[in-house]
């Protein structure tokens, strides 16, 4: 993890915003260093999606701002912040025939100018990349909709990556994949973490996963930010009884701190 005084790469200052009229998210303040993986967790309803579609420019916020870089992203062109930022959505559409090749090759679209529809050289070593980062090199041709779930996370992660962004939002990447694409998932996102410095933002519904991978935890309350910091000084049992309605102890494992929940 990078040091504290490094210049933040994202930052949140007092954001509110929701749909509507209605705010869903009030007073958000956090930054994210270069290199840094922050997962947001709470309860259902506390905000976290909704937190997210503002950092990535999907919702306008009601107040506050958003800086990438030092510049208000929502003063910027979406393309602009293409270039710096990749958002992974919960859900995907999956446009039918498009093969792995194809939907990674949307990923330049950020960096080509309007009228340029055949991807450079340097384009192409940057898809080429991505697929082989996310080990799908024999399924380059083969249409998204007929991978596994586990595959087709890989190819939207890798469309995500040719973008060569900076800092990478995903929301609940492990959602109806099983432990084992869980953990390759999360392992390869810790990978890029590490080698390639890549910023990452997480909504995790699992809280041990948050913990064994993140650097630091923002944990939602009623749209409110009730903590922020190492999973250590985040996950203690007076927050998770606040926040989540539940007891649990705190064991050491063989991968770091875990919660054992009972009610």
């Amino acid at each position: 993890m990078t040091s504290p005084t490094t210049a933040a790469l994202l930052e949140i200052q007092g954001v509110v915003g929701g749909y509507h009229a209605q705010p869903v998210v009030t007073d958000i303040y956090f930054a994210l260093q270069p290199g840094e993986w922050l997962s947001l967790v709470g309860a259902n309803g506390s905000g976290k999606s909704t937190l997210l579609k503002l950092v990535s420019r999907v919702l306008l916020p009601q107040k506050g701002v958003v800086l990438l870089d030092g510049t208000a992203i929502h003063t910027q062109s979406a393309q602009a912040v293409a270039q710096q930022m990749a958002l992974l959505p919960q859900q995907q559409t999956i446009p039918a025939g498009l093969t792995v090749q194809q939907l990674v090759s949307l990923g330049r679209s950020p960096h080509q100018p309007w009228w340029q529809w055949d991807l450079t050289e340097v384009d192409q070593q940057y898809v080429t990349t991505a697929i082989a980062e996310v080990q799908l090199e024999d399924f380059r041709d083969r249409p998204v909709e007929q991978l596994s779930g586990g595959e087709r996370q890989r190819a939207f992660l890798a469309l995500a990556l040719a973008q060569n962004p900076r800092v990478l939002l995903l929301d609940e990447p492990t959602t109806y994949l099983d432990v084992r694409y869980q953990l390759e998932l999360l392992e390869l996102l810790k990978r890029l973490n590490q080698t390639q410095r890549l910023s990452i933002i997480t909504v995790l519904h699992d809280v041990n996963l948050a913990i064994r991978y993140s650097d630091r935890i923002a944990m939602l309350h009623q749209g409110c930010l009730w903590a922020i910091g190492t999973p250590s000084e985040v996950i203690t049992p007076p927050n998770l009884r606040q926040v989540f309605e539940i007891e649990a102890t705190l064991l050491q494992t063989p991968v770091g701190l875990q919660i054992c929940p009972f009610l």
